[in-house]
C-alpha cells in the first residue's frame, strides 16, 4: 500500500562545532615580531591562546510529516534553522540525530546555482541537473524548450554559467527545478534575488506546480506569498518547531514572536555594536510628537513620529534606511526608503550619536495594528551592502475615533474623502449619450 505522506521527520538534530578563538585586543606586525624575539631570548616556548569549541545545534528535535500534494511553508526568524532543515532534506548534509524519508524524487531550490557546474554551459548544466534529479535525457528534452523560454536566457544558453549574473543564475536554476517533473520540490528563500516581475512570475510557477498535486517545502519571508501558496506553516525558532499551524494563524505567532523586545513603543537593542559595524541602530521609539513620551497607541487623526537614535564611528558613503509598516496578517501597507523624499541625511552622514525622525502623517493610515521593520544599507561603503539589519523594531495600533464606522472601517486607508454635488449635465459635451461616453 503506497502512503499518503512524502516527507516523513523524526527527531531530527543538526549539530555543529564552532571554533573560538578568544582576543583581548588587536595584535599588530610589530607585537608578533616582538613576541618571537622575546621568547627566544627567554628560550621558552610561545603559548597560543587555545581556541574554545563550542556545540551548535542548528536543529534540534525536530518532528513533522508533509503529505502528498500539500504546499508546507516555513517561516522564522533569521538564524532559526530554515535553510539548515532544506539542506538536510535535500542531502546536501547529512543530520546528526533523528530520521527523514522521502516517498519519491526530490528537485531543490536552495541557492543560487545550486547543482550547477560553472565550467558548464547553461544549455549543458540543464542537462546535466535533470539526470541528477533523475530524469531521462529524452525526459529533459522534451521540457527543454519550456525551461529556456520560462527563464529568458536564451541568447546566453551556451556560455559557461560561471559568467551569469546572479539573476540569470536565478531565473535559469529555478527553471530548471520547476518545470522537471519530480514529486517533491523545496524551495527557499532564493526568489529574493530576482526582480519584481521574475518573483511574480516564479510565485505564479509555484501556484501551478502547487495545484499540480506536487509537494512543495517553501521557506520564505514574504508573508504574503506563504498566506497565497501554502496550506499550512510551520514556524521555527532556535532549531525548534515552536508552532505547526493553518498559515493565517502562523503568520501572526511569527509576527508577534518577531516584537519580542518592544514594549510599549520602546525598542532598545540588547546586543553591543559589532566592531566592524559604522552605522548602528541604538533603539527606536513611536511617539505622538517628537517630544512627547513613548507610546503603542494612537489616534488616526494624530501623526505617529518613528525616532532612530544611532551611532555612526565614520561617515558612510551611500548609506540610506529602509522600512516597511506591516500588518499582522503580513500584508506590507508601505515601503520606502530615505531617498524617497529627494534629500537623504544618511549619505556621509558624520561619525556620532544622534536622531533620526520618520513622521507618518494623520489620516493615512487605517485603523488597526502595525508592525515597523527596519534596515540600513549601502551600495557604495566596503562594509555594505547591508550595514545594519536592525529587523523589527516596533509595533503600535491605530484608533479611528471621528468616523462612523471607526475601527470597523476596511482597507488600510483612514484618509476621509469628501463628497460633492457636481453639474453632471454641464460636464457632459452636447449630443453625447451617457451611457455610450468615452
Amino acid at each position: 500500500m503506497t502512503s499518503d505522506v512524502a516527507i516523513r521527520i523524526a527527531g531530527l538534530g543538526k549539530k555543529y562545532r564552532i571554533r573560538r578563538q578568544r582576543r583581548e585586543r588587536y595584535v599588530a606586525l610589530r607585537d608578533v615580531l616582538s613576541d618571537g624575539v622575546r621568547d627566544l631570548f627567554r628560550r621558552k616556548q610561545k603559548k597560543y591562546r587555545q581556541p574554545t569549541i563550542e556545540d551548535f545545534w542548528a536543529l534540534k528535535d525536530v518532528s513533522f510529516e508533509v503529505r502528498r500534494g500539500e504546499v508546507t511553508g516555513v517561516i522564522g526568524r533569521n538564524g532559526a534553522g530554515k535553510s539548515t532543515l532544506l539542506k538536510v532534506i535535500s542531502r546536501i548534509t547529512e543530520p546528526s540525530a533523528g530520521r527523514i524519508e522521502l516517498n519519491g524524487r526530490v528537485a531543490s531550490m536552495l541557492e543560487v546555482g545550486t547543482g550547477f557546474h560553472p565550467e558548464l554551459t547553461g544549455r549543458e548544466n540543464i542537462f546535466l541537473n535533470g539526470a541528477i534529479l533523475g530524469m531521462r535525457h529524452a525526459e529533459i528534452k522534451r521540457r527543454f524548450d519550456e525551461i529556456v523560454a520560462f527563464s529568458e536566457v536564451e541568447d546566453f544558453l551556451d556560455t559557461p554559467v560561471k559568467r551569469f549574473s546572479s539573476g540569470m543564475y536565478v531565473r535559469l536554476a529555478f527553471a530548471v527545478a520547476a518545470h522537471l517533473h519530480t514529486e517533491i520540490l523545496i524551495v527557499d528563500e532564493v526568489l529574493a534575488v530576482g526582480d519584481a516581475e521574475f518573483q511574480r512570475k516564479c510565485l505564479g510557477r509555484m501556484s501551478e506546480v502547487a495545484q499540480g498535486g506536487r509537494t512543495v517545502l517553501f521557506v520564505s519571508h514574504n508573508m504574503a506569498a506563504i498566506r497565497r501558496l501554502t496550506q499550512r506553516c510551520i514556524v521555527l525558532d532556535h532549531g525548534r518547531v515552536n508552532l505547526d499551524a493553518p498559515p493565517q494563524e502562523a503568520i501572526e505567532y511569527y509576527l508577534k514572536q518577531s516584537s519580542d523586545g518592544v514594549t510599549d513603543g520602546l525598542f532598545v537593542r540588547d546586543k553591543p555594536r559589532p566592531l566592524d559595524t559604522p552605522f548602528y541602530v541604538k533603539r527606536v521609539i513611536t511617539r505622538g510628537e517628537e517630544t512627547s513620551a513613548p507610546s503603542n497607541r494612537f489616534d488616526c487623526d494624530h501623526p505617529v513620529v518613528i525616532a532612530v537614535d544611532y551611532t555612526a564611528t565614520r561617515p558612510v558613503p551611500g548609506l540610506y534606511g529602509y522600512m516597511q509598516l506591516r500588518r499582522l496578517d503580513g500584508t506590507i501597507v508601505y515601503e520606502g526608503d530615505s531617498t524617497d523624499a529627494g534629500v537623504n541625511p544618511f549619505d556621509r552622514l558624520p561619525a556620532g550619536s544622534g536622531t533620526a525622525c520618520v513622521r507618518i502623517p494623520e489620516r493615512i493610515l487605517g485603523a488597526g495594528t502595525y508592525q515597523i521593520y527596519l534596515t540600513f544599507a549601502s551600495g557604495l561603503d566596503p562594509a555594505g551592502p547591508e550595514i545594519d539589519s536592525v529587523g523589527t523594531v516596533g509595533e503600535f495600533t491605530l484608533d479611528d475615533t471621528s468616523t462612523r464606522r471607526g475601527n470597523r472601517r476596511n482597507g488600510y486607508l483612514s484618509v476621509k474623502l469628501p463628497w460633492r454635488m457636481a453639474a453632471i449635465a454641464a460636464d457632459i459635451p452636447a449630443g453625447k449619450n451617457l451611457n455610450s461616453f468615452n
